[in-house]
C-alpha cells in the first residue's frame, strides 16, 4: 500500500490545536489513495498521559506514569469482517469526543511531561500497518475570581533572626515582608513592602526579592528531582548596624509564563514563590523568607466586572506553552 497511499493525516477542526477540558475534540482522518486499496480497518486512539523519567546514579532509571485519557474507536471496518475496498481518491473519516473535565494542562519539562495526542493506524490484509499521530494542547485555566477569597487579600511574613557564629550572638535582624495579594496573572506586578531592622553588629550587604518557579517530579509519591529558577529579581543596597530599610510597595513584573494548572496530575508539581532574601556580610548565611503565590490565567475583577489591574498593566495577548529556560542551568 505504501506506493498507493499518498496522504495519511490527522486534521483537527481547531487549527490552533488548543483545547479546554470539557470541549469537544473533533476533526477527521484523511486518507488519499492512488489505486484501489483493501483495508482491514482504521483505528483511532486518543491518549492523555503524565510521565516522569530520569536517570540517577549512572544507569538506574526512575520512571512513573499515569493516564488521563485512553479512548479507542474504529473509524473503518468491524471486528471479524473482511477487508473493505477503498477507491482511488481522498477519503475522510470524522471523529468527535468530549474531553473530560479536570484534565491537567499540557506541560513539557526536563524530566517529565503531561501530553495529549491522537494516533491513527490503517491496517491492510498483508499485515502492514500505517501509523500517524498528532499532538494537541490542553489548557486548564485558573480564574482568580473562583479561587479562595483570601487570594485577593494582602498577606505577610515575619522573622527575627540571630546573627553570629560559634554560638556568639552579634544581635538580631527583624524583617517583616508583605505582598499586596496572593494571586496574579502574567502582565501584572507583585507589590512588595518590607521593613528590615538591623539590630546586629553586622552590616547587611543587600536585600533581594525574587520571583521563582519550582518544579518537582514525583515517583510513587516521593520527590525524585526538583528544579528552581529565578525569573525576576529586585535588589537594594547595604543596611548598616543599627539602621533600618523600608521597601514601600516595590513592583516585580510577572513575565509571560505558561499558564500552569497541573491539578489532577500527581507526578509533577509547579509552584511559584516570592522569596525575600537578606544577605549579611562576612560568613553569615543568608536569611530567606518564602511567600507562595498563585499564577493564574484570568485576572481578578471587581463586583461590577471590571478588571482590578493596576494602572498601566498590559496583559499579553498570548502565553507560551513551553519553557525554553528549562534547558539552561537551574539554581
Amino acid at each position: 500500500m505504501s506506493r498507493k497511499l499518498v496522504k495519511f493525516l490527522i486534521l483537527f477542526d481547531n487549527s490552533s490545536l488548543l483545547y479546554f477540558p470539557g470541549q469537544f475534540l473533533s476533526g477527521r482522518v484523511l486518507v488519499e489513495l492512488k489505486d484501489d486499496t483493501p483495508a482491514l480497518g482504521l483505528h483511532f486512539h486518543v491518549v492523555g498521559e503524565g510521565v516522569v523519567r530520569l536517570r540517577k546514579h549512572g544507569h538506574d532509571r526512575i520512571y512513573d506514569k499515569e493516564n488521563y485519557i485512553d479512548f479507542r474507536m474504529r473509524l473503518l471496518g468491524e471486528p471479524g469482517q473482511g477487508p473493505v475496498l477503498l477507491s482511488p481518491g481522498i477519503h475522510s473519516f470524522p471523529f468527535k469526543l468530549g474531553l473530560p473535565l479536570g484534565l491537567p494542562s499540557t506541560f513539557l519539562g526536563k524530566h517529565g511531561w503531561v501530553q495529549y495526542f491522537c494516533k491513527a493506524a490503517l491496517r491492510e490484509p498483508n499485515g502492514l500497518t500505517h501509523k500517524n499521530q498528532q499532538v494537541f494542547i490542553v489548557m486548564n485555566p485558573i480564574d482568580l475570581n473562583l479561587e479562595q477569597p483570601s487570594i485577593a487579600q494582602p498577606f505577610q511574613c515575619e522573622i527575627e533572626h540571630n546573627l553570629g557564629v560559634n554560638c556568639v550572638s552579634s544581635g538580631v535582624v527583624i524583617c517583616s515582608v508583605s505582598l499586596d495579594r496572593g494571586g496574579y496573572v502574567p502582565g501584572e506586578t507583585v507589590g512588595i513592602s518590607a521593613l528590615i531592622q538591623n539590630r546586629s553588629k553586622i552590616t547587611i550587604k543587600e536585600t533581594k526579592a525574587s520571583l521563582t518557579e519550582t518544579i518537582q517530579y514525583l515517583v510513587r509519591n516521593r520527590v525524585v528531582q526538583s528544579e528552581t529558577r529565578e525569573l525576576v529579581a529586585l535588589t537594594r543596597g547595604k543596611i548598616r548596624p543599627g539602621a533600618n530599610d523600608e521597601w514601600n510597595n516595590e513592583q516585580i513584573y510577572v513575565p509571560p509564563l505558561p499558564p500552569t494548572n497541573l491539578r489532577g496530575c500527581h507526578l509533577i508539581r509547579v509552584q511559584y514563590d516570592v522569596y525575600f532574601i537578606i544577605q549579611p556580610k562576612s560568613f553569615e548565611k543568608e536569611v530567606k523568607l518564602q511567600l507562595p503565590i498563585t499564577l493564574a490565567t484570568y485576572p481578578l475583577r471587581g463586583n461590577e466586572g471590571t478588571l482590578r489591574g493596576k494602572h498601566g498593566t498590559h496583559y499579553p495577548s498570548t502565553l507560551p506553552i513551553f519553557r525554553p529556560w528549562l534547558e539552561e542551568k537551574t539554581v
